[in-house]
C-alpha cells in the first residue's frame, strides 16, 4: 500500500488522514460503559499496535491531549517503522484568573512543548468560550498563539462552532489551520451541515475535520465518503480507531474512495444477508 496523501499546513507535511484519539482514552459520546470499556483495554501496547499500523501506510499525524500513555505508545510505534509523529495537541487551560496553578497556559504550553507538540490548537471549550460574536473577535487569542509560537509550535485553534473560523478569517487571527466538526448528519454541531460545508470550502487556512463518522453512528464507509469527497485537497480527515483492524480497514477504505473507487472492504455477514451473496 502506497503512503496515504499529504498537505501542508503552517509550512509542515502532515498526512491528510489525521489519527485521533477519543478511541484509546474513552470519550465514546456514546455511553459511560463504553467509556469505561476502552479505558480498560487501551494499553500502551495496544495503542502502540494501532499507532504502527497507521504509520505504515504514511498517517503519521496524531491528535490528542499530551497524555504519558501517548506519549509512551507514540515512542514504541516510533521504533517499530522508523517513522516519526507529527503531533497535534489540544490544550484547555485557565482563561479566568484563580484557577489552579497548574493549569496556567505557560505551564500548560509548556508541557505540550516538552512532550514534542508540533502543533498546538486550544481546545473548543477554550476557543468557543472566547469567541465574542457579538464584537466579531476571539478574546486574547493572539496573546496564547504568540507563548505557542514562542514554544516552537505552530499554532491554530479548535471549533465546534463554525463561525469561529469565519470570525478568525476575518480578523486575521495568527492561526494557520481549524479542527471542525464535521460529519453527514450534523452529529454535534451547531448549524446544518451544507452551512459548515460551506464555511469549510471558503476558510482561509487548511481545516482538519473531526467526527466524520459522527462517534460512531455512521459506517466507516458512509461517514468517509462524504467527508474525503466535500472537503478540499488541503484540508484533513480525523479517524479514531480502537483496534489495528479497525485502523487497517478505514485506510483500506479511504484509499478507494479517493481514487474514486468504491471500497472493496471485507463487509460484516449474517445470516440476514445469506441471499445477497
Amino acid at each position: 500500500m502506497a503512503d496515504f496523501p499529504r498537505t501542508t499546513v503552517g509550512g509542515v507535511s502532515v498526512s491528510r488522514m489525521i489519527i485521533g484519539s477519543n478511541w484509546f482514552f474513552g470519550w465514546s459520546h456514546q455511553t459511560a460503559a463504553k467509556d469505561k470499556f476502552i479505558k480498560s483495554y487501551q494499553t500502551r501496547k495496544n495503542i502502540a499496535d494501532i499507532l504502527t499500523v497507521f504509520f505504515k501506510s504514511g498517517v503519521d499525524t496524531i491528535m490528542s491531549q499530551a497524555l504519558p500513555l501517548l506519549r509512551d505508545a507514540i515512542s514504541d510505534a516510533q521504533e517499530r517503522t522508523g517513522r516519526k509523529a507529527i503531533t497535534i495537541l489540544t490544550p484547555h487551560f485557565n482563561i479566568l484568573p484563580g484557577g489552579p496553578a497548574e493549569s496556567e497556559p505557560e505551564r500548560v504550553f509548556d508541557a505540550c512543548q516538552q512532550f514534542g507538540g508540533t502543533f498546538c490548537l486550544p481546545h473548543q471549550c477554550i476557543t468557543d468560550r472566547l469567541t465574542d460574536q457579538m464584537h466579531g473577535v476571539i478574546r486574547d487569542i493572539d496573546k496564547y498563539t504568540k507563548m505557542i509560537r514562542q514554544r516552537g509550535m505552530v499554532p491554530g485553534l479548535s471549533t465546534h462552532m463554525p463561525d469561529t473560523i469565519v470570525v478568525a478569517d476575518k480578523t486575521n487571527a495568527d492561526v494557520e489551520t481549524y479542527i471542525q466538526l464535521y460529519n453527514a448528519i450534523g452529529f454535534l454541531m451547531s448549524v446544518e451541515v451544507d452551512w459548515v460545508m460551506r464555511v469549510i470550502s471558503q476558510a482561509k487556512k487548511p481545516v482538519m475535520t473531526i467526527k466524520p463518522m459522527a462517534a460512531g453512528r455512521l459506517l466507516p464507509a458512509v461517514g468517509l465518503a462524504f467527508s474525503w469527497n466535500t472537503i478540499r485537497e488541503q484540508d484533513m480527515v480525523t479517524v479514531g480507531t480502537t483496534t489495528p483492524d479497525e485502523a487497517k480497514e478505514v485506510l483500506e477504505i479511504s484509499f478507494d474512495l479517493l481514487n474514486r473507487r468504491v471500497p472493496a472492504y471485507e463487509l460484516q455477514k449474517t445470516r440476514s444477508k445469506k441471499s445477497l451473496e
